[in-house]
């Protein structure tokens, strides 16, 4: 599959690309299932919503898991399909590796327990040389706002912002005026599941907490071009998976 003229001025323009339909729906499920296997053993290695929301607790809610790629076959298998990589070269115009570092995860919104995801940009914690990465969402079934659908700030991946506009864990100022009027242009579609969205590194995104009473549990990997290395002795510069 490649995507059309019209569609990669799209990702180019907004920073991000909603793809319908994308995924095998038995592929979705397997995935979903070895995911819940994980989670339910709260299978290591994790991040939790306490060490997110530094709040202590005797039990911990699982926000993702990570190190998804050696933990089974089957996401692996996902992260390495053949029917992606042309559109992923395409956007990269190089040869897409794939960044075990970040990302690389199995993304949830637990119902009642999870937290917000404050706008941000990914890149934040990412060491490249440049910029351009992408982000590969998967969703494994229906998401919406009232389970914590991702919206994006269209075009924002091409704006450059102010420190100020910041706060010292890189989220984007809500209440920051000039923020504001960016914050105003969110948009979303929902999605179900096989749908994939891919967004740029710097395209501002959020989601809200889960208010309903089933997890939203979604999939995500990030890809750099082969000639955008990391730095070295940085957290990004680890092992890394070239898609032949």
């Amino acid at each position: 599959m490649l995507l059309s003229n019209e569609q990669i001025e799209e990702f180019n323009t907004n920073g991000f690309l909603i793809i319908k339909n994308f995924a095998n729906i038995q592929q979705c499920d397997e995935i979903l299932t070895k995911a819940k296997e994980h989670l339910a053993l709260k299978q290591a290695p994790i991040e939790t919503e306490q060490e997110y929301t530094k709040k202590s607790s005797n039990d911990i809610t699982v926000r993702r898991l990570r190190q998804v790629y050696n933990r089974d076959p089957i996401f692996k298998s996902w992260m390495s399909d053949a029917k992606i990589q042309p559109i992923l070269k395409q956007l990269l115009q190089d040869q897409p590796v794939i960044t075990l570092a970040h990302h690389n995860s199995i993304m949830t919104k637990m119902p009642f327990e999870s937290s917000r995801t404050f706008w941000h940009q990914d890149r934040r914690y990412w060491h490249f040389e440049n910029d351009d990465l992408i982000s590969i969402w998967l969703s494994l079934d229906d998401e919406f706002l009232e389970n914590g659908l991702l919206e994006f700030i269209p075009k924002s991946h091409k704006i450059k912002f102010t420190k100020e506009q910041f706060d010292k864990d890189s989220n984007f100022l809500d209440e920051h005026e000039t923020n504001k009027k960016i914050i105003e242009k969110k948009v979303h579609q929902n999605l179900q599941k096989g749908d994939i969205v891919l967004f740029h590194c710097k395209t501002l995104h959020h989601a809200s907490k889960n208010k309903t009473n089933k997890a939203k549990i979604s999939f995500v990997y990030t890809v750099r071009a082969q000639n955008n290395k990391p730095l070295k002795n940085t957290r990004s510069d680890y092992k890394e998976i070239i898609i032949e």
